[in-house]
């Protein structure tokens, strides 16, 4: 069986959302425990990709461009993006390879500062509408704008960014995820949905734009053959009506009745909405079933045991 692990940024936090690298590191070894688990302790091999978030990992490097914008120019978002998923890397292998060692595993871990291609035309690169970051007063929100970032009043907060989030099109470095797979290693690729670059007649030239990492998520796993796509989060399963006395977990389902639920809006865009969206497009697109839950739950989420299982609409049983 080969596994797609999509982990979130706030994985790699502490639980009050500290992102300082000691914070990075414990979170890290807790999360690489649980892909431990899965390639030590599932009842059949498995194969494992892990993708992960970098909001927080992003967030950091956007502070450092907004104090330094005065001395030297901003580090532009894809290179923000290729340095966290770097970074996270080499913090998940020294966590995962730790694991596997102190069980007596005989597998290694690898690291691919991957890129994903969007449409050059796509109207997400013209229309910024995702806000990162921290809110700036006007004045400091005005230096950057003079360095070419876009920045909206948001009333009393203040000033935030707003950048381009185009749809992922191609997993340009797949083959040698796949590669890397192939011969035995686990593999942590996509970070943050991956690097965005276009290609022009320049050539491939990275933008300024952040891909959703759920959606990327759903692309890798495709692209890579997964059999499973397992979207790790903090609950255990998706919820109709949230935050109501209602609310009610979600198990196993189809992905027209998910997709109608998610009409019904019941999934919010900036939490579970996008989980929901590439856990149907991952089955939508061939594979035999996606899980949403946490990492607690991880061998009997790939066994399709547990959290919110998504399958094909001719699985019915």
């Amino acid at each position: 069986m080969r596994v797609l692990l999509a982990l979130g940024g706030n994985a790699m936090t502490a639980a009050d959302g500290s992102a300082r690298p000691g914070d990075q590191i414990a979170a890290a070894r807790v999360a690489m425990t649980a892909v431990a688990d899965l390639v030590t302790r599932a009842a059949d091999p498995v194969d494992v990709v892990i993708t992960h978030g970098n909001g927080p990992q992003v967030g950091n490097l956007l502070v450092k461009n907004e104090l330094a914008a005065a001395v030297v120019p901003p580090v532009p978002l894809d290179w923000c993006g290729a340095q966290t998923q770097a970074t996270l890397g080499f913090v998940l292998m020294d966590a995962l390879d730790d694991e596997l060692a102190r069980r007596g595993a005989d597998r290694r871990s690898a690291t691919v500062v991957t890129r994903t291609r969007v449409d050059v035309d796509d109207p997400g690169l013209t229309h910024p509408s995702k806000p990162i970051g921290r809110f700036l007063d006007r004045d400091a929100a005005a230096l950057l704008v003079e360095h070419g970032e876009t920045w909206e009043d948001r009333g009393e907060k203040g000033w935030r960014r707003i950048v381009a989030s185009p749809e992922p099109r191609e997993i340009l470095d797949a083959a040698a995820v796949r590669a890397l797979v192939d011969a035995g290693f686990i593999v942590i690729a996509n970070g943050g949905g991956g690097v965005p670059v276009i290609r022009s007649e320049a050539g491939l030239v990275g933008v300024e734009a952040v891909i959703d990492k759920d959606l990327g998520a759903a692309l890798l796993a495709a692209t890579v053959e997964a059999d499973v796509l397992v979207i790790a989060t903090d609950v255990t399963h998706a919820v109709l009506r949230f935050g109501t006395p209602q609310a009610e977990p979600i198990g196993r389902v189809t992905v027209s009745d998910l997709r109608a639920m998610a009409g019904e809006g019941h999934f919010a865009s900036g939490s579970m909405g996008p989980k929901v969206d590439a856990a149907c497009r991952f089955v939508e697109n061939g594979g035999h079933y996606s899980v949403i839950s946490d990492l607690a739950h991880i061998l009997d989420a790939v066994a399709g045991t547990a959290g919110t299982v998504v399958v094909p609409d001719e699985s019915q049983s």
